[in-house]
């Protein structure tokens, strides 16, 4: 680990976090961290796995990649 707030140490993470922010929780004002963790949850299931093309997955959303690596492990 290179100390805090080093994007080199997970860059993956940090890249998700970083999308979470301000594709979701920036436009949205929250009362309680339950109506929060909801909301984010939804960005998640809803949007970010099913939706969201994603570059390092050569533009397919993770949903679709995790149902091409499940179709090679049956062949």
């Amino acid at each position: 680990m290179n100390g805090k707030k080093t994007a080199y140490d997970n860059a993956v993470a940090e890249s998700f976090f970083s999308n979470l922010k301000n594709e979701w929780v920036h436009h949205h004002d929250f009362k309680t961290r339950e109506e929060a963790k909801l909301a984010i949850f939804d960005y998640i299931e809803c949007f970010y796995n099913t939706q969201r093309i994603h570059q390092s997955l050569n533009y397919r959303t993770p949903n679709q990649v995790e149902r091409l690596y499940d179709a090679q492990l049956v062949c």
